[in-house]
Protein backbone atom coordinates (compact mmCIF):
# COMPACT_ATOMS: atom_id res chain seq x y z
CA UNK A 1 0.00 0.00 0.00
CA UNK A 2 1.41 3.25 0.28
CA UNK A 3 2.67 3.00 2.93
CA UNK A 4 5.62 1.38 1.54
CA UNK A 5 6.42 3.96 -0.87
CA UNK A 6 7.15 6.28 2.04
CA UNK A 7 9.10 3.93 4.32
CA UNK A 8 12.76 4.30 2.48
CA UNK A 9 12.87 8.21 1.54
CA UNK A 10 11.73 8.86 5.60
CA UNK A 11 13.62 5.87 7.03
CA UNK A 12 16.97 7.37 7.52
CA UNK A 13 15.60 10.98 8.90
CA UNK A 14 13.13 9.32 11.81
CA UNK A 15 16.02 8.30 13.68
CA UNK A 16 16.60 12.08 14.36
CA UNK A 17 12.98 12.99 15.37
CA UNK A 18 13.75 11.75 18.95
CA UNK A 19 15.01 14.93 20.23
CA UNK A 20 13.70 17.68 17.51
CA UNK A 21 11.09 19.04 15.39
CA UNK A 22 11.73 18.91 11.68
CA UNK A 23 10.11 19.30 8.36
CA UNK A 24 8.87 16.98 6.28
CA UNK A 25 7.96 16.77 2.40
CA UNK A 26 5.93 13.50 0.67
CA UNK A 27 5.65 12.08 -2.39
CA UNK A 28 1.80 11.63 -3.39
CA UNK A 29 0.51 8.02 -3.04
CA UNK A 30 0.06 6.09 -6.38
CA UNK A 31 -2.76 6.31 -8.28
CA UNK A 32 -5.85 4.23 -6.90
CA UNK A 33 -5.22 0.59 -6.59
CA UNK A 34 -7.79 -2.47 -7.09
CA UNK A 35 -9.90 -3.41 -3.96
CA UNK A 36 -7.86 -6.34 -1.84
CA UNK A 37 -9.56 -9.93 -1.73
CA UNK A 38 -11.05 -8.69 1.48
CA UNK A 39 -13.09 -6.66 -0.47
CA UNK A 40 -14.65 -8.95 -3.10
CA UNK A 41 -18.33 -9.97 -2.99
CA UNK A 42 -18.72 -13.52 -2.52
CA UNK A 43 -18.91 -16.01 -5.19
CA UNK A 44 -21.90 -16.97 -6.87
CA UNK A 45 -24.19 -19.35 -5.33
CA UNK A 46 -24.80 -20.98 -8.60
CA UNK A 47 -21.04 -20.92 -9.75
CA UNK A 48 -19.69 -24.48 -11.35
CA UNK A 49 -17.75 -27.02 -9.43
CA UNK A 50 -14.27 -25.27 -11.63
CA UNK A 51 -15.17 -22.11 -9.86
CA UNK A 52 -15.31 -23.25 -6.41
CA UNK A 53 -12.29 -25.23 -6.97
CA UNK A 54 -10.54 -22.57 -8.19
CA UNK A 55 -11.82 -20.27 -5.16
CA UNK A 56 -10.40 -22.79 -2.73
CA UNK A 57 -7.02 -22.78 -4.31
CA UNK A 58 -6.70 -18.95 -4.05
CA UNK A 59 -7.94 -19.20 -0.24
CA UNK A 60 -5.20 -21.94 0.30
CA UNK A 61 -2.77 -19.86 -1.36
CA UNK A 62 -3.64 -17.13 1.06
CA UNK A 63 -3.37 -19.22 4.32
CA UNK A 64 0.02 -18.04 6.16
CA UNK A 65 2.37 -19.86 7.73
CA UNK A 66 2.59 -20.63 11.75
CA UNK A 67 5.65 -17.76 13.06
CA UNK A 68 7.42 -19.32 15.60
CA UNK A 69 8.67 -16.49 18.51
CA UNK A 70 10.10 -16.95 21.89
CA UNK A 71 8.80 -20.26 22.17
CA UNK A 72 5.21 -20.14 20.62
CA UNK A 73 3.91 -19.47 17.50
CA UNK A 74 1.92 -16.92 15.81
CA UNK A 75 -1.07 -18.27 14.15
CA UNK A 76 -3.21 -16.20 11.11
CA UNK A 77 -6.28 -18.31 10.22
CA UNK A 78 -9.23 -17.80 8.38
CA UNK A 79 -12.71 -19.46 9.13
CA UNK A 80 -14.88 -17.93 6.10
CA UNK A 81 -13.36 -17.22 2.70
CA UNK A 82 -14.27 -13.63 3.16
CA UNK A 83 -14.33 -13.83 6.64
CA UNK A 84 -11.65 -11.42 8.96
CA UNK A 85 -8.51 -13.14 9.64
CA UNK A 86 -7.74 -14.15 13.62
CA UNK A 87 -3.82 -13.37 14.73
CA UNK A 88 -3.38 -15.35 17.96
CA UNK A 89 -0.31 -16.58 19.58
CA UNK A 90 -0.65 -19.82 21.18
CA UNK A 91 -4.40 -19.86 21.01
CA UNK A 92 -4.81 -16.59 22.63
CA UNK A 93 -6.51 -13.93 20.13
CA UNK A 94 -4.29 -10.96 19.75
CA UNK A 95 -6.61 -9.12 16.77
CA UNK A 96 -8.67 -9.75 13.77
CA UNK A 97 -9.42 -7.77 10.53
CA UNK A 98 -10.23 -8.63 6.75
CA UNK A 99 -6.64 -7.75 6.48
CA UNK A 100 -3.99 -9.51 8.82
CA UNK A 101 -0.45 -10.08 7.69
CA UNK A 102 3.32 -10.76 9.26
CA UNK A 103 5.66 -8.11 8.70
CA UNK A 104 8.80 -8.92 10.21
CA UNK A 105 10.76 -9.84 13.51
CA UNK A 106 13.43 -7.18 15.00
CA UNK A 107 15.64 -7.06 17.64
CA UNK A 108 15.20 -3.69 20.02
CA UNK A 109 17.72 -3.35 22.82
CA UNK A 110 17.65 -7.27 23.79
CA UNK A 111 14.00 -7.87 22.95
CA UNK A 112 12.41 -9.52 19.85
CA UNK A 113 9.44 -7.84 18.56
CA UNK A 114 7.42 -8.76 15.90
CA UNK A 115 5.42 -6.84 13.42
CA UNK A 116 2.01 -7.30 11.95
CA UNK A 117 -0.38 -5.52 9.40
CA UNK A 118 -4.59 -5.12 10.82
CA UNK A 119 -6.63 -3.48 8.43
CA UNK A 120 -9.89 -3.38 6.41
CA UNK A 121 -8.33 -3.84 3.33
CA UNK A 122 -9.35 -1.70 0.17
CA UNK A 123 -7.61 0.74 -2.03
CA UNK A 124 -5.15 3.73 -0.36
CA UNK A 125 -5.62 3.02 3.44
CA UNK A 126 -2.92 1.29 4.83
CA UNK A 127 -3.63 -0.81 8.07
CA UNK A 128 -2.67 -0.52 11.65
CA UNK A 129 0.62 -1.44 13.19
CA UNK A 130 0.76 -4.14 15.80
CA UNK A 131 3.44 -4.45 18.02
CA UNK A 132 4.44 -7.49 19.72
CA UNK A 133 6.55 -8.80 22.02
CA UNK A 134 7.13 -11.09 24.89
CA UNK A 135 8.62 -10.04 28.30
CA UNK A 136 11.20 -12.42 30.09
CA UNK A 137 9.13 -15.09 31.95
CA UNK A 138 6.09 -12.88 31.52
CA UNK A 139 2.82 -13.19 28.76
CA UNK A 140 2.54 -11.68 25.68
CA UNK A 141 2.02 -8.68 24.70
CA UNK A 142 0.63 -6.22 22.05
CA UNK A 143 0.41 -2.56 21.05
CA UNK A 144 -1.58 -0.96 18.26
CA UNK A 145 -0.16 1.94 16.46
CA UNK A 146 -2.68 3.85 14.49
CA UNK A 147 -2.54 7.49 13.40
CA UNK A 148 -5.32 8.52 11.82
CA UNK A 149 -8.43 6.72 10.17
CA UNK A 150 -6.35 5.26 7.20
CA UNK A 151 -3.67 3.29 9.27
CA UNK A 152 0.00 3.83 9.98
CA UNK A 153 2.52 5.57 9.29
CA UNK A 154 5.51 4.06 7.54
CA UNK A 155 8.24 2.26 10.27
CA UNK A 156 12.11 2.70 10.41
CA UNK A 157 13.88 0.87 12.46
CA UNK A 158 16.94 1.87 14.97
CA UNK A 159 18.82 -0.77 17.24
CA UNK A 160 16.76 0.92 20.43
CA UNK A 161 13.07 2.72 18.69
CA UNK A 162 10.74 1.26 16.62
CA UNK A 163 9.75 5.15 14.63
CA UNK A 164 6.67 5.75 13.10
CA UNK A 165 7.02 8.45 10.60
CA UNK A 166 3.53 9.94 9.54
CA UNK A 167 2.97 10.95 5.57
CA UNK A 168 2.12 14.67 5.14
CA UNK A 169 -0.71 16.38 2.98
CA UNK A 170 0.08 19.57 2.08
CA UNK A 171 -0.97 21.81 5.38
CA UNK A 172 -0.30 19.18 7.50
CA UNK A 173 1.34 18.84 10.89
CA UNK A 174 1.69 15.55 12.32
CA UNK A 175 3.70 14.10 15.13
CA UNK A 176 6.35 11.41 15.12
CA UNK A 177 5.85 8.78 17.14
CA UNK A 178 8.29 6.10 18.75
CA UNK A 179 8.11 3.08 20.22
CA UNK A 180 10.37 1.13 22.85
CA UNK A 181 9.80 -2.21 25.15
CA UNK A 182 10.97 0.28 28.37
CA UNK A 183 9.13 3.17 27.57
CA UNK A 184 6.36 2.08 25.24
CA UNK A 185 4.75 4.45 22.70
CA UNK A 186 5.70 8.20 22.64
CA UNK A 187 5.99 10.95 20.83
CA UNK A 188 9.36 11.91 19.25
CA UNK A 189 9.00 15.35 17.52
CA UNK A 190 6.38 17.05 15.22
CA UNK A 191 6.41 17.25 11.31
CA UNK A 192 5.61 19.76 8.88
CA UNK A 193 4.83 19.48 5.33
CA UNK A 194 6.92 22.35 3.24
CA UNK A 195 7.30 22.42 -0.49
CA UNK A 196 10.57 22.93 -1.99
CA UNK A 197 12.57 26.20 -1.18
CA UNK A 198 13.11 28.07 -3.79
CA UNK A 199 11.05 26.20 -6.74
CA UNK A 200 8.73 28.69 -8.80
CA UNK A 201 6.31 28.76 -11.28
CA UNK A 202 8.75 28.60 -13.90
CA UNK A 203 9.64 25.01 -11.95
CA UNK A 204 6.08 23.27 -12.41
CA UNK A 205 6.62 19.97 -14.86
CA UNK A 206 3.55 18.24 -14.68
CA UNK A 207 4.57 15.40 -16.46
CA UNK A 208 6.69 14.06 -12.93
CA UNK A 209 3.35 14.13 -11.13
CA UNK A 210 2.13 10.75 -10.41
CA UNK A 211 -0.54 12.32 -8.54
CA UNK A 212 -1.65 16.31 -8.89
CA UNK A 213 -0.96 16.41 -5.17
CA UNK A 214 2.67 16.54 -5.89
CA UNK A 215 2.13 19.70 -7.72
CA UNK A 216 2.19 20.92 -4.17
CA UNK A 217 5.76 20.30 -3.54
CA UNK A 218 6.73 23.65 -5.52
CA UNK A 219 6.56 26.68 -3.40
CA UNK A 220 4.79 28.97 -5.13
CA UNK A 221 1.84 26.44 -6.06
CA UNK A 222 1.83 25.81 -2.21
CA UNK A 223 1.98 29.46 -1.40
CA UNK A 224 -0.71 30.01 -4.03
CA UNK A 225 -3.11 27.03 -2.58
CA UNK A 226 -2.56 27.97 1.03
CA UNK A 227 -4.11 31.84 0.31
CA UNK A 228 -7.09 30.50 -1.75
CA UNK A 229 -7.92 27.37 0.85
CA UNK A 230 -6.21 28.27 4.19
CA UNK A 231 -7.59 25.87 7.16
CA UNK A 232 -9.14 23.67 4.34
CA UNK A 233 -5.55 22.89 2.23
CA UNK A 234 -5.90 18.91 3.76
CA UNK A 235 -9.22 18.20 3.24
CA UNK A 236 -9.13 19.74 -0.07
CA UNK A 237 -5.50 17.33 -0.44
CA UNK A 238 -7.60 14.59 0.69
CA UNK A 239 -10.50 14.96 -1.66
CA UNK A 240 -7.50 13.95 -4.46
CA UNK A 241 -5.80 11.20 -3.07
CA UNK A 242 -7.31 8.67 -5.14
CA UNK A 243 -6.23 9.83 -8.61
CA UNK A 244 -3.54 9.29 -10.96
CA UNK A 245 -2.02 11.65 -13.35
CA UNK A 246 -2.61 14.97 -15.00
CA UNK A 247 -4.33 16.67 -18.55
CA UNK A 248 -4.06 19.56 -19.70
CA UNK A 249 -6.10 22.12 -21.88
CA UNK A 250 -5.55 23.60 -25.28
CA UNK A 251 -4.03 26.99 -22.68
CA UNK A 252 -1.56 24.92 -20.92
CA UNK A 253 -3.82 24.88 -17.61
CA UNK A 254 -3.42 20.91 -16.22
CA UNK A 255 -5.68 19.32 -14.06
CA UNK A 256 -6.96 16.02 -12.43
CA UNK A 257 -9.54 14.78 -10.57
CA UNK A 258 -9.75 12.51 -7.56
CA UNK A 259 -11.72 11.53 -4.49
CA UNK A 260 -11.59 10.63 -0.67
CA UNK A 261 -10.04 7.32 0.16
CA UNK A 262 -13.08 4.79 0.27
CA UNK A 263 -15.57 7.82 -0.65
CA UNK A 264 -15.10 8.11 -3.97
CA UNK A 265 -18.37 9.66 -5.95
CA UNK A 266 -19.63 11.01 -2.20
CA UNK A 267 -16.26 13.51 -1.81
CA UNK A 268 -14.02 14.47 -4.87
CA UNK A 269 -12.14 16.63 -5.71
CA UNK A 270 -10.79 18.69 -8.64
CA UNK A 271 -7.48 20.92 -9.03
CA UNK A 272 -5.65 23.14 -11.83
CA UNK A 273 -2.82 24.78 -12.02
CA UNK A 274 -2.03 27.56 -14.92
CA UNK A 275 1.74 28.10 -14.49
CA UNK A 276 1.72 31.12 -16.95
CA UNK A 277 -1.05 32.71 -15.37
CA UNK A 278 0.30 32.22 -11.70
CA UNK A 279 -3.28 30.89 -10.44
CA UNK A 280 -4.40 27.40 -8.60
CA UNK A 281 -8.37 26.65 -9.03
CA UNK A 282 -9.76 23.91 -6.90
CA UNK A 283 -13.39 22.56 -5.99
CA UNK A 284 -14.34 20.03 -3.81
CA UNK A 285 -18.03 18.11 -4.06
CA UNK A 286 -19.43 16.19 -1.32
CA UNK A 287 -22.77 14.22 -0.51
CA UNK A 288 -25.11 16.92 -1.08
CA UNK A 289 -23.76 17.14 -4.89
CA UNK A 290 -23.10 21.31 -4.31
CA UNK A 291 -19.40 21.90 -5.16
CA UNK A 292 -17.39 24.26 -3.33
CA UNK A 293 -14.88 26.16 -4.90
CA UNK A 294 -11.15 28.51 -4.44
CA UNK A 295 -11.86 30.88 -6.00
CA UNK A 296 -15.52 31.40 -6.76
CA UNK A 297 -16.64 29.77 -10.44
CA UNK A 298 -17.78 32.64 -11.65
CA UNK A 299 -14.04 33.39 -11.97
CA UNK A 300 -12.74 30.70 -13.81
CA UNK A 301 -11.80 31.13 -17.17
CA UNK A 302 -13.89 28.89 -19.63
CA UNK A 303 -11.74 26.35 -20.52
CA UNK A 304 -10.75 25.49 -16.54
CA UNK A 305 -14.62 25.38 -15.97
CA UNK A 306 -15.22 22.87 -19.09
CA UNK A 307 -12.48 20.88 -18.12
CA UNK A 308 -13.97 20.60 -14.58
CA UNK A 309 -17.91 19.67 -15.88
CA UNK A 310 -16.23 17.60 -18.28
CA UNK A 311 -14.87 15.57 -15.55
CA UNK A 312 -18.02 15.70 -13.23
CA UNK A 313 -19.89 14.35 -16.01
CA UNK A 314 -17.37 11.18 -16.94
CA UNK A 315 -17.07 10.63 -12.35
CA UNK A 316 -14.00 9.62 -10.89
Amino acid sequence: MTRSVLAAACASAAILLATIDANAQTAAPAAEQAPAASDQPAADQGATDQGSGSDQAASDEEKQAPIPFEGGQFTVTQQEQYGEKVLAYDGKQLASNYDVFFEKIVKIGDVNVALFDVGDGGNQCGPASLIAWKPQGGEIQTTTVEQDECGAPPVAISDSAIYYVPYLLPGDSKPALQWSPTTGLTTSGNLTYMPEPGTDWKDVDPSRYDNIIDAFHNEAVYKAGQALLGDDMPDMATSLLVGGGTEKTASGVFYATGCVPHDCGGNDGFMAVDPAGHKVYFARRGDNGEPQAWPSMKDWPADIKKAYDDAQASGN
